[in-house]
């Protein structure tokens, strides 16, 4: 046992902490099991229900990265395992403190695991095994919330009373009461438990939730290690690697179906409660899953990921959005401020996306001709039909670097999270590009039309 050096500090007010207590890696701890929480949910009936017949059939989705599902399955399957080896990271580095030898083999079981060579069967934990701890997680993750928030309350006088830098001579009740508060929720919350707690309760979690990723994905992400379904259990079978057993999508957690070839299964086995599939692919890539799941994810130079556009264009679409919301009376605006607004939409544009603006501008300048309600509600109608589908994909661009910021409050939601396949960062750069293009038109016609002036690029077009 450590003896403290000040005993009368908030950190040993109510007891000792014992040497093996996780302490400040409460937060690490808590933001690995709020992603398996995620991963889990992610993970569920209704949520994969919802990935394969509305998100990847999606019409942004469709028009701007692909209508070949095996290829989105793909991206959905490696981010997944990418999430989950986060986590495992972090049961790793806990491991090696714990003084139990199956925990502290961890990190070899799921290195073997990842690699298809483990000896053994590794049986994961039932279904309402999976269950139990998930929820157990999940009080552990809002105990440390709460922490955090009690910490970050006290303010400035609270982090240096924490860190022992500065004590003022009479502290106030406010801050005594603050003090008291931490220390309870310390002793309630992952702070005061011990590395075997910590690594028992989600080393088993991420066998199963990697179980469970290789029995959804494998009929359509050759590779995958196997993994065999008897009951409410999952266990990897290193001993034939040609058979596997596939769960059917049922209202039950898990079903065994019929043993198939993995070579049959990818022609043979579809998706169930879904739309038909549009397209697998032919090839299966020079990338195998899961040990290249960086490699998948990386996106190529022709998308808007690659090119580093990701966000800015993101922005774009969100301006074009509020352009839209004003032309249509839903939000008021400042006077000048459309006009502003328009300019600064302009100089966000690159320069090559500045040219086909220009371009386009000057086509549609000799078309026109004088104000015409008609002529301006059918510009209005088709950007609002570019919109409809753009704006969503944008949004989830937003949420989607969101989810994955360094803030501490936001690694501690469980919520399941955007896929990257929903964002701008695997979409076709040159049919983004268009997309905008005529959107910003658009808007330029509808001004045109409704005598409201031109939208900016609009003068250099008339000049030319």
């Amino acid at each position: 046992m450590v003896l403290p050096t000040k005993p009368n500090s908030w950190l040993c007010e109510h007891h000792s902490i014992l040497s093996t207590s996780i302490g400040i890696l409460a937060f690490e701890a808590a933001a690995a099991m709020s992603r398996l929480v995620s991963l889990h949910r992610s993970l569920s009936e209704p949520e994969l229900r919802r990935l394969r017949a509305d998100t990847m059939r999606s019409p942004g989705v469709a028009y701007l990265t692909s209508t070949d599902q095996h290829f989105l399955l793909r991206l959905a399957c490696a981010e997944l395992f990418s999430d989950l080896d986060s986590a495992a990271a972090t049961v790793s580095r806990f491991s090696i403190h714990c003084d139990s030898e199956p925990l502290l083999s961890f990190p070899r079981t799921y290195a073997g695991i990842k690699a298809g060579s483990t000896t053994t069967h590794i049986v994961t934990l039932s279904v309402k095994g999976v269950e139990r701890r998930v929820k157990q997680m999940e009080k552990c993750v809002a105990v440390v919330v709460k922490l955090l928030e009690e910490m970050e309350a006290g303010g400035k006088n609270m982090t240096l009373v924490k860190f022992g830098t500065l004590v003022p001579h009479k502290p106030t009740a406010e801050i005594n009461s603050q003090i008291k508060k931490v220390g309870k929720l310390k002793e309630q919350s992952l702070w005061c438990k011990t590395f075997d707690e910590v690594v028992a309760l989600m080393s088993q979690v991420v066998l199963a939730i990697f179980a469970r990723i290789c029995a959804v994905f494998s009929p359509f992400v050759p590779g995958l290690p196997p993994v065999l379904i008897s009951g409410c259990r999952m266990s990897f079978n290193p001993f034939n690697p040609r058979l596997r057993v596939y769960p059917l999508f049922t209202s039950r957690p898990y079903a065994s179906g019929p043993i198939d070839r993995t070579k049959a299964a990818a022609k043979e086995v579809a998706f169930r409660n879904s739309c038909p599939i549009i397209g697998r692919g032919n090839s299966e890539g020079e990338y195998k899953l899961p040990q290249d799941c960086k490699k998948v994810l990386k996106p190529e130079e022709r998308t808007v990921g690659g090119s580093g556009l990701m966000i800015q264009y993101a922005n774009i679409i969100f301006t074009a959005e509020r352009l839209m919301r004003i032309k249509n009376g839903a939000e008021e605006a400042e006077e000048g401020e459309v006009a502003a607004t328009r300019n600064e939409i302009y100089q966000m544009l690159p320069a090559k996306l500045q040219g086909m603006v220009r371009r386009r501008l000057r086509e549609r300048w000799r078309e026109r001709g004088a104000a015409d309600c008609k002529l301006a509600e059918g510009w209005r109608e088709a950007v609002e039909r570019i919109l409809k589908w753009l704006g969503p994909v944008a949004r989830d661009t937003e949420k989607w670097r969101e989810e994955r910021m360094m803030d501490k409050r936001r690694r501690l939601n469980t919520k399941p999270r955007v896929f990257a396949l929903q964002t701008l960062l695997f979409s076709d750069r040159e049919k983004v590009e268009m997309a905008i293009a005529e959107v910003l038109v658009g808007f330029s016609c509808i001004c045109w039309y409704e005598g409201d002036g031109y939208i900016a690029g609009d003068g250099c077009c008339r000049n030319s």
